[in-house]
């Protein structure tokens, strides 16, 4: 059995080896620490999945356009400024995959409309309902050209 205690296996350091090998070693246990804390700060900041995050009461904006998985927008609602012979009018579009506004609704202080609009290839199927000023009126067309005007 050998006399040396189990310190002595290793040779000594010179001291200015020593002396980098404790700084570096501070360091690296201040680097730790620093870690541990972001790591604290971050955790206490995530909400626990369960929770619904706070809706905002308002949502405002000068249009609104919803976007299918290609990017192609397939419904909006924008506000369309006064023109020279129209007055500023708020419109809601549905659009088909094929790009074809098929709903519209629209609303202006003189009049009122709701569109419905055949598919993608057709020029005269359509519904329209309107109403301007005092009258009203349901308007049916097909595309053998057969229209039928309602008023009451």
């Amino acid at each position: 059995m050998s006399s040396r205690t189990p310190c002595s296996r290793w040779p000594a350091l010179p001291r200015a080896e020593g002396a980098a090998l404790m700084k570096t070693q501070r360091v690296l246990l201040a680097l730790t620490l620093a870690n541990l804390v972001l790591l604290v700060c971050l955790l206490s900041q995530v909400h626990p999945a369960g929770a619904a995050p706070e809706v905002a009461p308002v949502l405002r904006g000068r249009a609104l356009q919803i976007v299918d998985d290609g990017g192609r927008v397939r419904a909006s609602i924008s506000v369309l400024p006064a023109g020279t012979a129209t007055a500023e009018t708020v419109l809601l579009r549905l659009i088909t995959e094929r790009g074809r506004p098929s709903v519209k609704i629209g609303a202006s202080e003189e009049e009122a409309g709701l569109a419905l609009v055949g598919p993608t290839g057709t020029k005269a199927t359509y519904a329209l309902l309107g109403a301007k000023g005092t009258a009203s009126s349901l308007k049916l067309s097909n595309e053998e050209g057969r229209e039928r005007v309602i008023e009451p």
